[in-house]
C-alpha cells in the first residue's frame, strides 16, 4: 500500500518527542482537501435504512454541474483509478510524472507495460506513442495546469491511432475552464476517459464519492465490475445536494483562489536568497502549494516539529502545502516558516 497524506495520528506518535501535543493541537495540510467544506446538511433519515436507489437526483445533479449525461458514480475516484486498468488488454501506458502514484502502481499491477515520463510535456508524451496517456489536470502534486484545448488536442492525436487519454480532475473543480469532463466519451473526443471527485473542491473525503466520464461501452463495463450499490445512501443525498448549491461553488472559487494566493505569497521567503533552503520552484493549484527544494526533508522535519503535517514527496523534492482553514492555523504556519527562514 502506498502511503498518502491525512495520516494525522501517525504523525502524532511519530512526533512525539518533540513536545506533548494532542492530536486536535496539530494542522493537517497533507491533503489538500478544501479546509471550508461543504456544509453537510441534514438527511433524511431513511438513508441509513433504504438501499441506495439510482434514481434518486444524484447522477442527474452530476449532469448538470459537470455538463455531460456520459457519467458513472463511483465509491471515491481511487476506486475508478484501481478498476480502469482492466477494461484494456495489455498494453503500453505512459504516465506523466510525477503524478499521484497510485495511478501507475493501478496499471502496473493490472499487467500493463509501464512508462514513466518525469517532468514531460504533453508533445513528449504523445511522441513516444504509447496506446494511453494518464495524466493529472491540474497535476497532483505539482499544481502545474494544461488548458483543455490541449487536452483535447492530444485526444485526437491518440484517437487517431487507436489510443486513449485518461485525465484526473481531481482538483478542477476551483477552474472549470480547463476541465474537459464533459467532452469525455462524446462526438469530439470519444477516446477520452476522465475522473472528478467530491472529496477535494467539496471537502468532502470521506463521504467517498467520485465520478468517471467516457465512452458509454466502458462505463457499462466499469458499472458491471463494481457491482450494486457503490454509494451509501447518505453519501448519496449529501453529493446531490452539494452539486447542486451552484451559489456555494461561486463563493468557494472565490474563495479558494484568493486563499491559494496568500499561500504562495506565505510561502515565498523560502525561496529568497536570505533563506537556508532555495527553492527551484513554487507552483500550485487552488487548493494548494507545491514547493520544490533540496531541503524538503529539512522543512517538512521541521513543520512536523511544530505539528504541521505537509506532503512530503522524498523521490522528487516537493513538499506539498494544503490551505489552513483558520486564522490560528494560517499564523501557526507563518510562525513556523518564519523560524525556519531566519
Amino acid at each position: 500500500m502506498l502511503e498518502h497524506g491525512g495520516r494525522l495520528r501517525a504523525a502524532c506518535r511519530q512526533y512525539a518527542a518533540f513536545g506533548e501535543r494532542a492530536l486536535s493541537d496539530w494542522i493537517d495540510l497533507s491533503t489538500g482537501i478544501n479546509p471550508c467544506s461543504y456544509p453537510v446538511p441534514a438527511i433524511d433519515p431513511a438513508c441509513w435504512r433504504r438501499l441506495p436507489e439510482d434514481d434518486d437526483g444524484l447522477e442527474a445533479a452530476a449532469a448538470a454541474y459537470y455538463g455531460s449525461e456520459r457519467l458513472l458514480a463511483v465509491p471515491g475516484s481511487q476506486a475508478a483509478i484501481q478498476w480502469l486498468p482492466a477494461l484494456f488488454g495489455p498494453l503500453a501506458v505512459a504516465c506523466m510524472t510525477p503524478i499521484y502514484e497510485e495511478h501507475p502502481q493501478a496499471w502496473q499491477r493490472a499487467g500493463h507495460k509501464l512508462r514513466r515520463l518525469e517532468n514531460a510535456s504533453l508533445a513528449r508524451a504523445l511522441a513516444v506513442a504509447t496506446p494511453v496517456i494518464v495524466l493529472c489536470n491540474p497535476n497532483n502534486p505539482t499544481g502545474t495546469t494544461m488548458p483543455a484545448g490541449a487536452l483535447l488536442d492530444a485526444a485526437g492525436q491518440l484517437q487517431r491511432r487507436g489510443g486513449w487519454l485518461v485525465v484526473d480532475e481531481a482538483f478542477g473543480d476551483a477552474a472549470p475552464e480547463n476541465c474537459v469532463s464533459a467532452l469525455a466519451g462524446g462526438r469530439q473526443a470519444p477516446n477520452l476517459i476522465v475522473l472528478r471527485s467530491l472529496g477535494k473542491f467539496f471537502g468532502l473525503a470521506g463521504a467517498r464519492v467520485g465520478f468517471v466520464f467516457g465512452a458509454d461501452d466502458k462505463l457499462a463495463r466499469l458499472r458491471e465490475a463494481i457491482g450494486p450499490w457503490p454509494l451509501s445512501g447518505p453519501a448519496r443525498a449529501v453529493a446531490r445536494q452539494a452539486l447542486s448549491d451552484t451559489a456555494w461553488h461561486q463563493r468557494s472559487r472565490r474563495q479558494l483562489l484568493a486563499a491559494s494566493a496568500r499561500l504562495a505569497a506565505l510561502l515565498t521567503p523560502l525561496a529568497s536568497p536570505a533563506s537556508s533552503a532555495p527553492v527551484s520552484s513554487l507552483t500550485g493549484a487552488s487548493l494548494f502549494v507545491t514547493v520544490a527544494t533540496a531541503h524538503s526533508q529539512a522543512i517538512f522535519e521541521h513543520l512536523a516539529h511544530n505539528a504541521i503535517l505537509t506532503r512530503h514527496f522524498p523521490e522528487h523534492a516537493l513538499l506539498r502545502f494544503g490551505l489552513p482553514g483558520s486564522d490560528s492555523e494560517w499564523q501557526r504556519l507563518t510562525d513556523a516558516i518564519a523560524t525556519w527562514a531566519h
